[in-house]
């Protein structure tokens, strides 16, 4: 029998209407998918992208997410990995610019919804039971005067 659990934490961040496409995005997400967060957090860190500021400031979100839950307390941040980093569509603002010959262009200014789930395993020791038997009562016999 097993006297230690093993459970997966999870936390979750998300950042909305980030003024940048999904596609440029989605680059610097598939750097960081599935590796140690402090490591993806040196790799965001010293990236030259302008997509890896907002993706980095919600990694750490999600990170201090996690760290204030009780169960983390144990928890050494270095065990943390990204198990899911999804940037989605958002809203589309739509602007003009006046062209050639009266025409006008639309131009299109996209914005993203950055998901990252954080997961780590833990280990939960169960306390354990110690079972202590009753002494056995000493037989009394009566005797009839």
């Amino acid at each position: 029998m097993s006297d230690a659990q093993t459970t997966r934490l999870e936390s979750k961040a998300i950042a909305r209407w980030v003024r940048i496409t999904p596609r440029k995005m989605r680059l610097v997400a598939s750097l960081v998918r599935g590796k140690k967060v402090s490591d993806a957090v040196d790799a965001l860190t010293y990236s030259l992208k302008r997509a890896s500021t907002p993706v980095e400031k919600t990694v750490r979100s999600a990170l201090a997410n996690m760290m204030q839950r009780d169960e983390a307390a144990r928890l050494d941040p270095a065990d943390v990995y990204i198990h899911e980093i999804r940037v989605d569509e958002g809203p589309t603002q739509k602007r003009w610019r006046p062209r050639a010959m009266g025409r006008a262009f639309r131009i299109m200014k996209r914005t993203s919804h950055l998901t990252v789930v954080l997961s780590a395993n833990v280990t939960i020791a169960e306390p354990k039971i110690k079972t202590v038997k009753a002494p056995k009562a000493k037989k009394t016999t009566v005797t009839a005067e």
